[in-house]
């Protein structure tokens, strides 16, 4: 039996975790860096197009999105025990790392309508309120709104069209609360100890896993059957999924990343994931660039398979080489100047 990693090794594990969202998320951005103009061409979903469309919507539609979203709350506790630790003020700085990720993330929308960071930064200035929060009370927090989240859903899916409980049920149900629920999930898991004692907390990881697996399947299967069906409700069926979906991978990857050798083979992703950042920002640009080079008017399913692990192998290689010279990713450090100006560390 593999010993477990030591806490170094850790902190890699996460950063191999962050690398393989980055790599899910490319399975999501990369059809929408080609702009679709009404009454022209539309991908094509036929045939084996359509087949791998369904098993986006099964296997990574918002699923990976969330992953990065718990790392974010996992990032929230570490960056701001370490600030309290150095004699910081953890929220204050905080607040002011999230208004650098607003600034950066409102300019990137400009150049990528679909990037996230702006929507990242406002929520989680959600998070602050919880920093000094006991466990229990995060854990009702969190029960609290994922059971609205729920209900909302399958209010959205099964009671009678209303134009006020509509209203409601999209703005409890809709992918910002979701994202929230995984930074919250996230910072409740670094809180508790499990992100930096997994070994010591198997036996409640292998339960939450042994809980989410059914639901992973089921919930698989029900996306697969209105997929087929072309089922209205199919965003609603994905958003029920994604919050079992998400703790079934994340407890998966924390027990296969327990092995030394498993973390040593992934290094090269964790190496994306050590500048998630830089790597993030950039995908919007490589995608676009290989998009032009390949001539293609309009992505299909089959397309975004091809050019998100072109983007994601350049990535990979460009993550190595700079690493090679430089101890921090060009967009981290920046960020880092932002939220702590002159004072900036090498180390954190």
């Amino acid at each position: 039996m593999n010993p477990s990693v030591t806490q170094k090794e850790r902190i890699i594990s996460l950063d191999i975790i962050r690398g393989l969202a980055l790599f899910g998320i490319l399975f999501i951005n990369v059809g929408a860096y080609q702009v679709l103009i009404e009454g022209g061409p539309m991908p094509d979903y036929s045939g084996i197009n359509g087949v791998i469309n369904t098993l986006i919507d099964i296997f990574i539609e918002k699923k990976f999105f969330s992953i990065f979203s718990f790392l974010f709350g996992v990032g929230f506790y570490i960056f701001a025990t370490r600030a309290e630790a150095r004699g910081d003020r953890p929220r204050w700085r905080f607040a002011r790392r999230l208004l650098a990720l607003l600034i950066i993330g409102i300019i990137h929308i400009f150049l990528f309508w679909g990037s996230i960071l702006a929507i990242y930064a406002v929520l989680g200035f959600l998070l602050l309120p919880f920093y000094s929060a006991k466990v229990t009370t995060i854990s009702k927090w969190l029960m609290a709104i994922i059971t609205l989240y729920i209900l909302a859903l399958l209010g959205q899916i099964y009671m009678p069209a209303n134009t006020t409980m509509s209203a409601i049920y999209g703005f409890v149900g809709n992918d910002a609360v979701s994202i929230f629920i995984m930074f919250l999930s996230g910072f409740l898991a670094a809180k508790a100890g499990w992100i930096s004692h997994i070994t010591e907390n198997m036996q409640k990881v292998k339960w939450l896993l042994y809980v989410t697996g059914p639901l992973f399947i089921g919930f698989s299967l029900w996306i697969w059957l209105a997929s087929q069906a072309d089922d209205q409700h199919i965003q609603s069926i994905l958003g029920l999924g994604v919050i079992p979906t998400t703790y079934f991978y994340l407890t998966c990857l924390f027990i296969i990343l327990e092995h030394k050798q498993v973390v040593k083979l992934l290094q090269p992703i964790g190496r994306v994931g050590q500048m998630a950042f830089t790597n993030y920002l950039a995908q919007s640009f490589i995608g676009t660039a290989i998009i032009s080079l390949m001539g293609l008017e309009v992505v299909s399913p089959s397309d975004i398979v091809v050019i998100a692990s072109i983007i994601f192998i350049i990535q990979i290689i460009f993550s190595m080489l700079w690493f090679k010279f430089f101890t921090i990713g060009p967009f981290e450090k920046l960020w880092r100047y932002m939220t702590y100006g002159k004072r900036a560390v090498t180390k954190q």
